[in-house]
């Protein structure tokens, strides 16, 4: 008795929002504009999100607002721990 073997559909590679999101992330790591002041970090997204709709021609408005918006997340900074107020960090808050 012959097995029925199902069709696999071909593999199909990283979209090309998922490449220019990858090539975006792969640059912010390497420029060091994390370390950069907000407003050089915003001019740096605005340039190289314009390079990314150049050399990505088939992303769409949308895509390249939700890339600049990712990309401008993924820049912040870390929050530091133990900076703020915590249960640990705050004496005699009961002492009242």
């Amino acid at each position: 008795m012959a097995r029925d073997r199902k069709k696999k559909a071909p593999r199909r590679g990283p979209s090309a929002f998922d490449r220019a999101r990858d090539e975006l992330f792969s640059a912010i790591r390497q420029c060091g504009v994390m370390e950069a002041a907000e407003s050089e970090r915003v001019d740096w997204m605005n340039e190289t999100v314009a390079y990314m709709k150049e050399r990505y021609p088939e992303l769409g408005a949308a895509e390249l607002r939700q890339l600049q918006e990712t990309g401008m997340r993924f820049c912040q900074p870390v929050i530091p721990h133990g900076k703020e107020h915590t249960a640990l960090s705050t004496e005699g808050v009961n002492a009242a």
